[in-house]
């Protein structure tokens, strides 16, 4: 493997995947344990239970439907299993309709249609074997950086954050960018007393007014409450950390975007459409942020942390990079590139972007980031709006 290659999956429409998963995609929360059931009992198969699908005003109902057509589409997912109960508002037809527009294997089964889950989990049963043999068929071949789609995100930070880390994975960005590679940066809370900064690299006058829109948006949101964004964000594990306002905490995030230009502003669910680097209106909550980053088209990420996040996501590596002496030692199962040195003054902030990128490379191939190794990759989230009904 070369500098500027890894070996991924070939897919359909020109994309590339970093893994072969096979997913079990429940329409409704209501038939999560059935999903839950068959991923344990098909060897290799992925549940991606949430806690949406039902009950939700349209507007929400969309979006999820959405998030999961996204995630379907995802170049790390190989093949599919849809499961729906029989009267929730997501329809399990479209996803699988999905599946097969991208040229993945995939099958529905229907709860109700069934007569249960154990009929349910059983008609599974006798037709996965044909589908499981198609996505384990699939194998590896080289590819060039450029196909790497990097979704970027930090949490549990700290005030070593965005003098270590956060600035290691900008430089990890610019390199993958030089290589015409794509990037796509969110959480839209952490850009509040930053925006101006990020605003004046965008390439043009609309891009850079659709950027400051929506972060007043999101400000909107937040009066809309009526309560302080203090204590939300900076969070108080930020606080304990030394961030103490957010816009502090924000110009630490943002160095995490590196220093290119931003090609475009994306819509929460949009997905990319060229190489470059977005932004993505999404929030700071990790399962969601991630998700959303998985449904625009990421296929690999890196998590800059401070205190030691441990989270990862079903279908997308996460790899994890911190810069605090103290929580890389404690919490070193977790971590993948410790980037200490560049505080001990040992390590440059350049070296450890590089080594960062390397890793990137290599956890494309197939090696296993910590997150994956330890199991603690199963949570997703969906970023909705409205109440219930």
């Amino acid at each position: 493997m070369a500098n500027n290659t890894f070996y991924g999956y070939e897919r359909k429409h020109g994309k590339v995947g970093t893994r072969n998963h096979l997913v079990v995609v429940p329409t409704v929360f209501c038939v999560n344990e059935v999903a839950e059931r068959i991923s344990r009992l098909v060897p290799g198969a992925r549940a991606l239970t949430h806690s949406h699908g039902c009950c939700e005003l349209k507007p929400d109902l969309d979006r999820v439907t959405l998030g999961l057509r996204g995630l379907i589409k995802n170049s790390n997912v190989g093949g599919c299993i849809v499961v729906s109960l029989g009267c929730e508002g997501v329809s399990g037809d479209e996803l699988l309709e999905v599946a097969h527009q991208e040229g993945k294997p995939a099958m529905h089964v229907n709860v109700h249609q069934e007569g249960g889950i154990n009929r349910c989990i059983s008609r599974c049963l006798e037709n996965v074997q044909d589908l499981q043999r198609e996505v384990n068929n699939q194998s590896r071949k080289e590819m060039d950086a450029a196909q790497l789609i990097m979704g970027i995100k930090c949490g549990s930070s700290d005030a070593t954050s965005g003098l270590s880390a956060n600035a290691a994975v900008g430089v990890t960005s610019d390199l993958l960018l030089d290589k015409q590679g794509t990037v796509i940066f969110g959480e839209t809370t952490e850009f509040i007393g930053a925006e101006s900064i990020l605003a004046k690299r965008c390439e043009t006058t609309e891009i850079k007014q659709r950027l400051l829109n929506v972060v007043e948006r999101m400000e909107n949101r937040i009066k809309r409450v009526g309560v302080d964004i203090r204590g939300s964000q900076p969070t108080p594990g930020n606080i304990e950390g030394g961030l103490t306002t957010i816009e502090e905490k924000s110009l630490g995030a943002i160095n995490k975007s590196g220093s290119k230009p931003i090609k475009d502003v994306l819509e929460y669910t949009q997905e990319v459409y060229d190489t470059g680097l977005f932004v993505l209106d999404s929030p700071g909550k990790e399962d969601e942020i991630m998700t959303a980053l998985a449904i625009s088209g990421a296929n690999i990420i890196t998590f800059a942390t401070g205190g030691g996040a441990p989270q990862g996501l079903p279908i997308v590596p996460v790899l994890k990079i911190a810069g605090n002496p103290e929580k890389c030692l404690k919490m070193k199962d977790h971590i993948d590139i410790d980037a200490s040195g560049i505080l001990l003054g040992n390590l440059s902030i350049e070296e450890a972007g590089e080594q960062l990128f390397k890793e990137m490379l290599e956890v494309a191939s197939g090696k296993e980031s910590s997150a994956e190794l330890l199991g603690y990759d199963r949570t997703i989230g969906f970023y909705v709006n409205g109440p219930t009904i």
